[in-house]
């Protein structure tokens, strides 16, 4: 949709939605518009023709049907997290879920049933209040809604596999209007595609979560210098490699701490602290650290972690791919782009290996991609062209 096509539409039809919905129906020259069109990478400056400020799944089908019958394109943002900015549409017709951040626990079923603006923060403090959690990122600021429908890796990927294979059902609006449950034994097919296949199947207005109980962790980070990326790589594969389903880790083989350059890694042991310590001798032994931060800690705790890596509001370049095999030129690569890379705290080459659970899962079960260790480079307030393969 262009901002030509916008003004194709009768006011009258436009003054028609905005009565019909609870939430607010915003234009540029609106007061809250500049406010409601911010998302978390202060990279994207877009500005959709229209926004609706969504309050309900009702709000939803009113906004796809006036989208279907005015021929619009539309976007849909839940938690604002989208690194690439699609979920703000240049000249567009925006439906925004970001208001819509209910949930309720079934702590007897062991269910979370949550709306598609609430993001990861807002469903582990409520979840954790009866023990319970879901694999869903790392990073307290993220949305549930993309980080699902796009597969969802977290610390709790190797035990209970990915967010997507917890997703027991979703509300979804489909592009004819249609108010449509997904699950296994309603429309299956659509089920199978909104579990990694991202938004392309439909607005998605609430998710059903299956939870398992999780209190206390054991985990952290442990930091050597730079020059042991060698040696480390090779190590973290095997160690991810054998590692039993409970543990679920990353490796930053060039990141910085303090301003010092370093390797990383990351690690979550999801059990007994006293077994955790054992398992991950392994990887803090490598070498001397410069820092060594795995301890027991609460779920919550762990989960904010790294909240400082991804601050609402900076300017973010992320670039990944998926690799099936970490050999010698895949090491000499890597160590390669780490070279001159700038020592801030918010970039860094991190890469992650998915195992247990998440590997375990049937290739076609559902629509996310498996097997392979994920390569994201992440960059933040510099010169990016220099860095990304």
């Amino acid at each position: 949709m262009t901002v030509l096509e916008v003004t194709m539409v009768p006011q009258t039809a436009i003054e028609n939605l905005k009565k019909h919905l609870r939430g607010q129906l915003l234009r540029p020259q609106d007061p809250a518009y500049d406010e409601a069109r911010k998302i978390w990478n202060g990279m994207i400056e877009k500005r959709p023709a229209l926004i609706a400020r969504c309050n309900g799944a009702g709000d939803v089908v009113n906004s796809v049907k006036f989208a279907r019958e005015h021929d619009l394109t539309v976007a849909v943002r839940g938690g604002g997290h989208n690194i690439a900015g699609k979920c703000v549409p240049e000249g567009g017709f925006l439906i925004d879920l970001s208001g819509m951040k209910g949930i309720r626990v079934d702590p007897t079923r062991r269910i979370a049933r949550a709306e598609a603006g609430l993001k990861l923060g807002d469903f582990d403090r409520e979840t954790q209040a009866f023990g319970l959690a879901t694999t869903l990122g790392i990073a307290s600021d993220t949305g549930i809604a993309g980080i699902t429908l796009g597969g969802g890796y977290g610390w709790l990927a190797g035990k209970y596999g990915l967010a997507c294979d917890n997703l027991l059902s979703a509300d979804v609006v489909t592009a004819d209007g249609k108010f449509l449950v997904a699950s296994e034994t309603q429309n299956p097919d659509l089920f199978w595609g909104v579990r990694g296949g991202g938004g392309n199947f439909g607005v998605v207005t609430s998710f059903e979560y299956q939870l398992h109980p999780v209190s206390r962790v054991f985990g952290g980070a442990v930091f050597y210098p730079l020059s042991m990326g060698r040696q480390a790589i090779p190590a973290f594969h095997e160690f991810a490699t054998t590692a039993p389903d409970e543990i679920s880790t990353f490796i930053a083989p060039a990141a910085a701490l303090g301003g010092t350059p370093a390797t990383g890694i990351a690690v979550c042991y999801c059990g007994d602290a006293s077994r955790g310590e054992q398992l991950l001798a392994r990887i803090r032994k490598l070498g001397t650290p410069l820092a060594d931060l795995i301890q027991e800690r609460s779920y919550v705790e762990m989960q904010s972690m790294f909240d400082d890596l991804f601050t609402p509001g900076r300017m973010y370049y992320w670039k990944s791919s998926l690799i099936r095999k970490v050999d010698e030129g895949f090491i000499e690569t890597a160590l390669e782009h780490a070279k001159g890379m700038p020592l801030t705290t918010g970039t860094f080459i991190y890469m992650q290996q998915l195992h247990g659970a998440a590997s375990r899962v049937g290739i076609s079960d559902t629509a996310f991609p498996r097997g392979g260790m994920g390569v994201v480079y992440k960059a933040e307030d510099t010169e990016l062209g220099r860095f990304v393969a």
